[in-house]
């Protein structure tokens, strides 16, 4: 008998409970997955789409011209001028040196800007003032360089060879998103007051920038376009108001994925959960099934009545998913404060909504249509005895369903992925490792089977509870197994990170990084050195910056698009000449130059590089160099050891080549504690234009970025071991009415509440043992991947804490299991029986 969809509409409404008792583990778990993805791609779209509104402000233009170590030509300034109104600005690190004979130092970013400065946004002080350039002789600081130096309103600090007046301390910097990493506070100039300073000698590291206001409605790109062509070897990094921070938004959009896709692996989880409550309401709905087939209902019937309440609660569950991932990027812009690079506002972004709300929806049919289906084919006869007969198999139809919406899911992920080999390796992986902890509950039940039965009543009867009919040993071992694996993995990688930072880093790292050492000075600057410490270590080399304009052949501004991973190809880049291989480096193709080579250009590359370009040994490669273009032949490639904050450069050229270039010096310097304090104070006021940068900074900095990158891989994995939480709770109920048939038949053979639950805490003890096992060798090997092909650093996980982190893991799901089975306990004989 089919009935029409209105009368069956009502019974399903009728037979759902207001309260959806049952349907509860389905609802939670789609909740907490679909808000995931809905928070996570929000925040990433409301980080880019807030990047975007602010391109102008971010950029400080429409266009912007940057070029590194020397300023535009007049000819340049021309072409630039005729396409709109032009501000200028210098960058460079220097020494800021406090008014006394014997102040502090600290390395910040010195900026000079003209009277057009800013074109859009607002220089504000902490007054509340908006301000264009200081008046010359007089500077604005930021507020950490006032607090570090002691230094406020109508103070003096020094830089350089120059004394300013402090005239405000700034709030805000408008295009300081632009302007990219810094290792110090901001100081602003006027442009009229740099030359005072004597910073900016031949060789020395500054970059000049030239800011382009456009006239409206005028196209940026196509502007870009047309004075890149009209000086193609001038070594210009060029960007338009569409993309105001390149850097910020790329690392953003990567984030972004990576966190989508584990917001997706604890949907997948939670899927899990879905599958269970499902089980779990449908075994509860037994008798109502069996008696609807009784009456005359088909199995199309039966199918619908109860697809139609799992779609009404998935469908609710999603909705409210979604209001909350919705209203999250918001949260977490307060909460994170400054870690951000711009805050969101609160804006519905239907894409990333859209998204989350089909991948809810796929991964609910995906889960719950297998036991629907089981329910639907089964017979009335056999629906009433299916508690000790179990449950019988999806029916060929189902099967082509779950597998279109996997394929479907795999599809989605794959389509909106900035990377989709890697999307689709990471679901591979998340898929393979559902397919590995099914395989070991297959195992452990064959195990349990064919082990010789002990002789003792409870370890027969917890071994009999992993491979009897209805057991649910597959859905407690993906539980455990993911959750463990996700808490070792977890752990492992934030005490591998701590411990590379904390004390592989301190035992090669240098004391101080020295930029622009004058040429001429380099022997006055060793003596100081050698003088604070005899036993100082000094490892000095020649550096410049330049532009890769063609590589294998091929012009770099007449490509339409830049290879994937050629992030060399961005801007300019420090190079170096020199005689012998730079300590950290090994030659992988080709060979070294001799020593003292006197021959045409030729060029190491770094081997990552050279991949990413298509080229290798003997293969062209030309950079422009203060606007000459200097060709050379690929001699050899080579990979660097980048974490022993030596000093090494991914292009290093051989002696002759570049030695005629305007150039200085950069060194790093290991002494002892003792003279870093007396080399942080002499060596300023004797070398102006150099720049001390203290390592200790650098690693802080770094430690900061890497643990806010694993707060928020963690922050998004919680999610997933919640889901593992509420799988397994839901397994604990799917198992509970065939439990209770148990406990009732034990009960009247005699057997007391403990040993009925002394039986249960052995099966759960040994899913413990055995998963806390295989999680081990899964999280560490994840782990493993993560710190070394990621991050690029040493695998050193504190042992100490995986053991407690398992331990912990495992005692939690081991408490939750038994606590779970309590209620069974409380079942009486006769009212049991009387419900089966």
């Amino acid at each position: 008998m089919t009935l029409p969809f209105a009368a069956i509409w009502r019974i399903s409404r009728r037979d759902l409970s207001a309260r959806i008792r049952g349907l509860r583990l389905l609802a939670i778990c789609l909740f907490l997955g679909v808000a995931t993805l809905a928070a996570i791609g929000s925040l990433t779209a409301g980080i880019a789409d807030e990047l975007s509104k602010r391109g102008q402000t971010i950029l400080g233009g429409d266009v912007e011209i940057g070029i590194a170590q020397r300023e535009a030509t007049p000819a340049e300034m021309v072409a630039m001028r005729n396409a709109g109104l032009v501000s200028e600005t210098v960058r460079l690190r220097a020494m800021a040196i406090g008014p006394a004979a014997d102040s502090d130092s600290l390395l910040a970013e010195l900026k000079a800007i003209d009277v057009a400065y800013p074109h859009y946004g607002a220089l504000t002080l902490r007054d509340g003032a908006t301000v264009k350039a200081p008046a010359k002789g007089d500077i604005y600081i930021g507020q950490s360089l006032s607090e570090r130096l002691d230094i406020d309103t109508s103070g003096f600090v020094r830089f350089g060879e120059a004394s300013f007046k402090v005239a405000g301390i700034i709030a805000e910097e408008p295009d300081r998103l632009g302007e990219g990493f810094t290792l110090g506070p901001v100081a602003i100039i006027n442009m009229t007051s740099l030359p005072d300073t004597k910073l900016i000698q031949p060789g020395s590291m500054y970059e000049a920038k030239y800011r382009i206001k456009l006239a409206a409605n005028e196209d940026a790109a196509a502007v870009a376009k047309s004075l890149e062509a009209q000086f193609p070897s001038a070594g210009w990094d060029i960007t338009d108001r569409s993309n105001g921070a390149p850097g910020t938004r790329r690392f953003i959009e990567r984030m972004g994925q990576f966190l989508t896709l584990v917001g997706l692996a604890a949907l997948v989880i939670a899927g899990i959960g879905v599958g269970n409550g499902v089980s779990s309401y449908l075994a509860s709905k037994r008798a109502s099934i069996a008696t609807l087939k009784v009456t005359g209902a088909d199995s199309g019937t039966i199918f619908r009545i109860y697809m139609l309440q799992i779609l009404t609660v998935a469908a609710g569950a999603i909705i409210a998913g979604l209001a909350m991932g919705s209203v999250m990027p918001m949260v977490i812009g307060g909460v994170a404060g400054d870690i951000l690079p711009v805050a969101p506002g609160f804006n519905l972004h239907p894409l990333p909504l859209l998204v989350s709300a089909i991948y809810g929806l796929l991964i609910a049919i995906a889960f719950a249509l297998p036991p629907l289906a089981r329910a639907r084919t089964v017979p009335a006869a056999g629906l009433f005895r299916a508690i000790v007969e179990g449950n019988a198999r999806i029916d060929r139809r189902s099967a082509v369903w779950v597998i279109s919406a996997i394929l479907a899911v795999i599809a989605l992920a794959v389509v909106t992925a900035r990377e989709p080999l890697f999307s689709l390796a990471f679901i591979g992986a998340a898929f393979g490792l559902l397919l590995l902890l099914t395989g070991i509950a297959w195992l452990l039940r064959f195990i349990a089977l064919r082990v010789p039965r002990p002789k003792a009543p409870l370890p027969r009867l917890a071994l009999a509870n992993l491979h009897r009919p209805g057991a649910q040993t597959q859905a407690l071992v993906v539980a455990l197994g993911l959750g463990l694996t996700l808490f070792v993995t977890l752990a492992a990688i934030q005490t591998s990170i701590n411990n590379e930072i904390r004390n592989s880093v301190p035992d090669r790292a240098p004391s101080f990084f020295a930029l622009d050492i004058p040429r001429g000075g380099e022997a006055q600057f060793r003596q100081m050195v050698t003088e604070a410490d005899p036993k100082a270590t000094i490892n000095m080399i020649p550096a410049l910056r330049g532009t890769i304009v063609e590589f294998g052949g091929q012009r770099v501004d007449q490509l339409e698009e830049l290879p994937e991973g050629a992030w060399i190809l961005n801007g300019d880049r420090g190079l170096t000449y020199s005689g012998v291989m730079p300590n950290g480096s090994e030659i992988v193709a080709g060979a070294w130059w001799p020593k003292e080579y006197k021959g045409p250009a030729l060029v190491s590359l770094e081997a990552e590089a050279a991949e990413s370009l298509g080229v290798g040994v003997g293969d062209s490669l030309t950079i422009s160099l203060l606007g000459v273009e200097i060709p050379a032949k690929i001699a050899s490639l080579r990979t660097v050891k980048w974490d022993n904050f030596g000093l090494n450069y991914v292009m290093v050229f051989s002696p002759g080549s570049l030695d005629a270039a305007p150039h200085n010096m950069v060194a790093t310097l290991t002494v002892s504690k003792q003279a870093e304090r007396i080399l942080a104070k002499s060596i300023p006021p004797t070398f102006p234009s150099s720049s001390l940068i203290e390592v200790g900074e650098v690693t802080a900095q770094i430690t900061i970025l890497l643990t806010q990158m694993a707060q928020a891989i963690a922050a998004a994995a919680s999610i997933a071991i919640l889901a593992g939480i509420a799988v397994l709770v839901g397994a604990i109920a799917a198992a509970r009415q065939s439990r209770i048939y148990d406990s009732v038949i034990m009960k009247m053979l005699g057997s007391t509440r403990r040993q009925i639950l002394g039986a249960q805490a052995l099966e759960y003890g040994i899913l413990a043992v055995v998963l806390g096992l295989v999680s081990l060798l899964l999280g560490m090997s994840a782990a493993y991947y993560v710190v070394v092909e990621i991050f690029d650093f040493s695998f050193a996980p504190d042992y100490s804490i995986l053991a407690l982190t398992l331990i912990g893991g495992a005692g939690l799901t081991f408490v939750l299991g038994i606590v779970g089975s309590l209620p069974i306990l409380a079942a009486r004989p006769s009212e049991a029986l009387r419900s089966l």
